[in-house]
């Protein structure tokens, strides 16, 4: 199952009922979101910096990952971003593939 970093930066709504409800409300709310789309929260951080939530989630495809974050963005609660992470075995499948290219300048171009 595909796995996501996500990151979160609260509006000013959503910094409003997080105070409301509490960090653990919404880390729970979050993983009832992620089971309901047939997936598991791995990891829920809150931070410092230039996001307020880091989390990392497993679900079956990035077509469920874009409804997750589309869901959420539109809830106008926060605005997030989503990173594909790959695990070390999906790098050694990548570096074992011969991909035919030509960077540019060289002959083939």
């Amino acid at each position: 199952m595909p796995k996501y970093l996500a990151r979160f930066s609260y509006t000013r709504e959503g910094l409003q009922g997080l105070v409301k409800e509490g960090g653990t409300a919404r880390r729970d709310a979050s993983a009832r979101a992620v089971e309901a789309a047939g997936g598991t929260l791995e990891a829920f951080y809150y931070a410092f910096g230039d996001h307020d939530l880091y989390a990392i989630v497993d679900v079956p495809d990035h077509e469920t990952m874009a409804a997750i974050m589309l869901t959420i963005g539109t809830s106008g609660s926060a605005a997030g971003s989503t990173t594909v992470l790959l695990t070390p075995e999906a790098v050694d499948a990548a570096v074992n593939r011969d991909i035919a290219y030509t960077p540019p300048g060289q002959d083939g171009g």
